[in-house]
Formats: C-alpha cells, sequence, structure tokens
C-alpha cells in the first residue's frame, strides 16, 4: 500500500505546530499503525529530518500510551481498539490519513504527537487508591465478595488510562476515566472506608486539572477502547451527591452543637 500522511509536528510546548505530509510507501496491511509510523521515521531519519514523536511502551493495548487522533477518531476507526493494536488492513491503498494528538487543555502537547497527561495521575493521587494494613497476603476467600460486585470492579478496573475519552468529548471531560477509577475501589469492600471523600477529592482534582464538565453527549463510550460504559458515569454522580450532602449535614450538625454549646 501507499498512503499520504498528514501529521502533527510541534516542537515544543512553547512552539506554534502545524501539518506536515509525509508519504508512506510499501506499507503492509499487517502492519499495526505504530509499526508503520517507524517505518516512516526510519526514512525520516535515513534522510536526516527529524522523526516523528509518538508515545508507545507496550504495543500490546495494555498500557494505553499510545495516545493519538487518526482520521479525527481516538485510536483510530476501529472500535475497540488502541493506536498500536490498529493494523492497515483498516485503510485503503492510496488514502490520506491525518494524525494528531490529543486536544485538551488539560493534555498540553509537549512534541508532535506527545502530550503531558500527568493530570490523570494526580486526580488518581487525589483519592483513588485504598488505606490496607501490609502484612501476609490474604488468603482469597477470607473477604467474600458477591459476584455481581467482582464483575462491576473488573469492568471498571479495565481503564487503561489513554485518555481516549478526554479526547473525543466536545467539552474535553474526563468523567469516564474517573468514574471508572471510583467505581472499581467502590465497588469493592475494601474501599469502602474512604469511598465518600474520595469521590469527592477525585472530581475536586479534575475540575482543578481544567478537565470539562460532563454533558451525556457519549462519545467517551464510543472511543473508550476497553468498553468503558457511561453507567459508571452515573454511579459516579450518585455518590458525589450522597457524599456532598453527608458534609453538608455534617457540617449543619457542626453548626448546631457550637451554637448550643
Amino acid at each position: 500500500m501507499k498512503l499520504t500522511l498528514h501529521v502533527w509536528r510541534q516542537k515544543d510546548q512553547k512552539t506554534p505546530g502545524r501539518m506536515e505530509t509525509y508519504p508512506a510507501d510499501h506499507v503492509s496491511e499487517d502492519m499495526s499503525f505504530l509499526e508503520m509510523l517507524d517505518t516512516v521515521n526510519e526514512g525520516l531519519i535515513h534522510s536526516g529530518k527529524e522523526p516523528i514523536a509518538f508515545d508507545h511502551d507496550c504495543r500490546e493495548g495494555i498500557c494505553g500510551s499510545c495516545a493519538m487522533m487518526i482520521n479525527g477518531m481516538a485510536h483510530g476507526p476501529e472500535k475497540g481498539t488502541t493506536a498500536c493494536q490498529l493494523h492497515m488492513r483498516k485503510f485503503h491503498d492510496g488514502e490520506q490519513i491525518y494524525i494528531e494528538p490529543w486536544r485538551a487543555k488539560a493534555f498540553p502537547v509537549l512534541k508532535d504527537l506527545v502530550t503531558d497527561r500527568s493530570a490523570f495521575d494526580r486526580v488518581i493521587q487525589a483519592g483513588g487508591f485504598v488505606s490496607v494494613n501490609t502484612g501476609g497476603t490474604p488468603d482469597g476467600n477470607a473477604l467474600p465478595i458477591p459476584k455481581e460486585n467482582a464483575d462491576t470492579a473488573m469492568d471498571a478496573a479495565s481503564c487503561i488510562g489513554c485518555g481516549a475519552c478526554v479526547a473525543a468529548c466536545p467539552n474535553a471531560s474526563a468523567m469516564l476515566f474517573v468514574s471508572a477509577k471510583v467505581t472499581h475501589l467502590a465497588s469493592m469492600p475494601q474501599g469502602q472506608a474512604e469511598r465518600r471523600d474520595r469521590v469527592l477529592k477525585m472530581v475536586d482534582q479534575h475540575d482543578k486539572e481544567g478537565f470539562g464538565h460532563c454533558t451525556n453527549i457519549y462519545e467517551c463510550e464510543a472511543a473508550c477502547p476497553k468498553g468503558i460504559g457511561v453507567k459508571f458515569i452515573a454511579q459516579l454522580n450518585r455518590d458525589f451527591l450522597t457524599s456532598s450532602m453527608k458534609v453538608v449535614n455534617k457540617r449543619e450538625a457542626t453548626g448546631a452543637d457550637a451554637a448550643a454549646g
């Protein structure tokens, strides 16, 4: 196959970017999308040009590093697939392919297709954990968990934090990501002690990072390579409202006690 690539090139965060055009010849339909970019980069290096910078790691659809927009779609045209697992058989000979980085205020472009997604790390640090006692590994059957809860937790835990939900959302909301992390822990007995504080802290950090609000566009669910559903956002909203009301009630009770004293 012969393809024409239109790739976003940007030297650094402060330098304006632009689209540049590159030919991609002798592309095998069995190549992954990243292998195709590797081949193009080899040609650029041989000709003394700067290769295209893009994130990658496992190349097995697990790590979520291969974040890029392909023809206006997060991770490309194949549903439920990361860019590293997208194969060139999904494209046609002579096709024009447009490749861009995630576009979101909270994901600033560092270089070419590489964006800074450390905002996700800070959201997790705000509350995406459980506090447990250290020691020997407990027996797997010591804490019975209903299958429905276990299934929900496993479904939510499949989120790889790639950011496709943010890139696809017109509001650049990360609520699908946050809801998956919150629901994962909230579904398990180990996550109950911090459940109320967790959702408030993580949503607060989400807003501080500059992510937009969810307005039920559902593009996040359509773009998610792991099929995370918007049902988790509904659960997040329920937990957030419940936790917020508990905080308000606690403050009112504290104020009443102080007034009485």
